[in-house]
């Protein structure tokens, strides 16, 4: 009778342990909910208050500064899009990733060493453009002898003349004519409009004509390697497989990195 009565009584006072756990545990959590209460105002966190707001203003120079800033965060968001359009990164990645796969190292290099690889060379073919832009329109502008309008003009006419120098007559006359503007009298009067599309235009066709003289020495060596496979009977192995170690071999004996970016480089005008 004991034995039964036993695991009874150990079962309440458990019952009774969780349930004073309980009380406990909801009056400590009501102290918490009531303590920013029971606080003195003396010693209440000071928080900052963020606020965005719009006044109105009778100093032309204050939307002036406004409009600036609106215009610099523009130019940040489209920044990226500014630099695959307007510079030399398109067909330098382009050419890259051609090699990459004539090469058939699939991820090899990583696309981050590419990229980053794109980007410097980009840096450094788009250098003296960049020097112009910072002589004839930044400190300008910094001095103040230029206003802010006239330093955007200034800061594109290097942008404008590389552009001009890459890209193709026909690629300019194709959209001077879907434009349907006037016939242009000399480069001077080309809008950037027709000249953005124009430029990127004549990149692509130029890196897919780069990707091609690349495909050209390891497709040679695909169908050699397919041929004396054949002839063996060995029609199961894969040529990829067998052609893949010459491939490397054939870029790393001609110095392969080294003639693609010097050609790259000198390929701009």
């Amino acid at each position: 009778m004991n034995k039964k009565i036993f695991p009874l009584s150990v079962s309440v006072r458990n019952g009774i342990y969780l349930s004073a756990m309980r009380k406990n545990v909801i009056a400590g959590l009501f102290a918490l909910m009531l303590m920013p209460v029971m606080v003195p105002t003396a010693t209440a966190q000071v928080v900052p208050k963020v606020t965005v707001s719009v006044a109105d203003t009778q100093k032309p120079a204050d939307v002036a500064v406004a409009l600036q800033i609106i215009f610099l965060i523009t130019i940040l968001t489209i920044a990226p899009s500014l630099l695959i359009m307007l510079t030399s990164f398109t067909r330098i990645i382009i050419a890259f990733s051609f090699l990459r796969r004539a090469l058939g190292t699939q991820t090899m290099p990583p696309d981050q060493i590419m990229v980053g690889l794109a980007l410097f060379l980009t840096l450094f073919i788009m250098w003296p453009v960049l020097t112009e832009m910072n002589e004839v329109s930044l400190q300008p502008y910094l001095k103040e002898e230029i206003t802010f309008r006239e330093g955007i003009d200034k800061a594109m006419t290097p942008v404008r003349n590389f552009m001009l120098r890459q890209v193709d007559e026909k690629d300019v006359a194709l959209f001077v004519r879907v434009s349907r503007m006037a016939a242009p009298r000399s480069v001077d009067d080309l809008p950037m409009h027709v000249i953005i599309p124009a430029f990127i235009t004549s990149e692509l066709k130029t890196s897919f004509i780069i990707g091609f003289i690349l495909y050209i020495p390891f497709l040679v060596i695909d169908m050699v390697i397919s041929s004396v496979l054949l002839s063996m009977g060995m029609m199961m192995l894969p040529p990829v497989m067998i052609s893949l170690p010459f491939k490397i071999i054939l870029f790393v004996l001609i110095d392969g990195w080294h003639i693609i970016v010097r050609e790259l480089i000198t390929s701009f005008r």
